[in-house]
């Protein structure tokens, strides 16, 4: 773990080595995702099945690459109703809150008499790529299909690894609550690549989303531009501006419950008191000797983890925007102000009272955020993910005459003549 201070004079190179070394440390799967696609492509689904045997540790049959009804069943009914009805509060909110981003579609007449549109409409097929490796998340299955829901995304298919043979029944359970009924027992890069081109039995899609491991995510970069993506998602990340008025254990679990998800992941404390910051190192000490994920969550922090000691919050702020973090905390009494502050950081979680992971289960707003620096260019999945825009343009006569001579001058301006004909063969009376 990294301890810097804004006071050391070499404080500005210590910390673009710690939010870069994440980025260095990647592994290169490159050149095996693109054998993959291209075995997917060629052989379909008999690529799929000889993948799903070597990764995931199981023989896979045409006939079961997708569930069935009753696979979905027995799976759902193995979990207890208090899980359920989490997942059904979760869903009521993520919904809700969803429903107020969509956009409302726009038509004028405008002073020169044109009628001019912009109309939204969904993608016709989306599909869901859920992670099923060191951990299930039906988390995830709900803040990836419920946007596309509400969004009015007609068709969405959804991927799930099943390490040797298993199907996890809450991640089922979770799409059974999202509707989502076309379900494929298959992941990492071939899932992506069968969900891009096809199969025989996994028809195409326009948009793939949710999280993966390097394989996943270098697979959905080499399909993206066939179809869309939502991001390339890197390990969680967080960063927490906390004042000494907190009590330690609580923020070493925070940062911990960032560590926990895998040892890339990335947790750092930005503090204004350096005995806190030694106070939080020590809980987190503690902490580590008895949690379940111990091991991961102690390669994260040993790695990548941090706690930084400024001189101000105007500094907190400006070292906050150069992370631009998936997740940022903000712990002290003016934490609305500081936001106010805060230019690049994909959610704030605004308070004392506000953990990060209320954000990944049931606050509202979508947990699919963006990583590693992109929250300076990049948001987190929403229904604009699932919409498309059409703009429309309605001329009369008296339109074209009024804006047709400048069109026909910019057009033989730029040598394109059929442009400029186009435009004056309609302004002869």
């Amino acid at each position: 773990m990294k301890k810097l201070s804004t006071r050391d004079a070499q404080f500005r190179s210590q910390f673009d080595t710690l939010i870069s070394v994440r980025q260095s440390d990647a592994q290169d799967v490159s050149t095996p995702v693109r054998d993959i696609i291209n075995n997917v492509r060629a052989r379909g689904d008999e690529a799929v099945m000889a993948y799903t045997t070597q990764f995931d540790g199981h023989e896979l049959h045409a006939d079961a690459i997708a569930l069935t009804d009753q696979q979905r069943r027995d799976a759902i009914a193995q979990v207890p109703g208090a899980l359920k009805d989490a997942l059904v509060l979760a869903k009521e909110r993520i919904i809700s809150f969803h429903e107020r981003q969509m956009p409302q579609d726009i038509l004028y007449t405008d002073e020169a008499g044109l009628e001019l549109g912009l109309r939204w409409t969904p993608l016709d097929a989306v599909g869901l790529y859920v992670p099923g490796g060191k951990a299930a998340y039906p988390s995830s299955v709900l803040m990836n299909a419920l946007p596309a829901w509400v969004a009015g995304v007609k068709r969405i298919a959804m991927c799930v690894p099943m390490p040797n043979g298993h199907l996890n029944p809450l991640v089922l359970a979770a799409a059974d609550i999202c509707g989502v009924q076309e379900i494929y027992g298959i992941g990492g890069a071939q899932a992506v690549a069968a969900l891009a081109y096809g199969t025989k039995r996994i028809p195409p899609v326009d948009r793939i989303v949710g999280p993966g491991n390097a394989y996943v995510a270098e697979a959905k970069r080499q399909v993206f531009g066939h179809v869309g993506i939502d991001s390339i998602a890197g390990p969680s990340e967080v960063v927490i501006v906390a004042d000494k008025d907190n009590r330690p254990e609580i923020i070493a679990m925070d940062l911990l419950a960032q560590a926990e998800h895998d040892e890339r992941a990335q947790a750092i404390l930005i503090t204004n008191d350096a005995r806190f910051a030694a106070d939080v190192e020590a809980a987190v000490a503690e902490a580590l000797e008895t949690l379940p994920r111990r091991q991961i969550a102690g390669a994260s922090w040993a790695d990548f983890g941090a706690i930084i000691t400024v001189a101000d919050w105007d500094e907190a702020a400006n070292l906050v925007n150069d992370i631009a973090p998936e997740h940022l905390e903000i712990m002290f009494e003016d934490a609305d102000g500081f936001s106010r502050k805060v230019r690049h950081a994909g959610a704030m979680f605004i308070g004392r009272h506000c953990p990060e992971a209320i954000g990944d289960y049931v606050g509202g707003p979508n947990h699919v955020l963006p990583t590693n620096r992109t929250a300076r260019f990049a948001s987190g999945l929403s229904v604009y993910d699932f919409l498309k825009r059409t703009t429309t343009i309605g001329a009369a006569q008296d339109g074209l005459q009024k804006l047709g001579p400048a069109g026909e001058i910019l057009a033989r301006a730029e040598g394109l003549d059929a442009h400029a004909q186009s435009i004056a063969l309609r302004l002869q009376k």
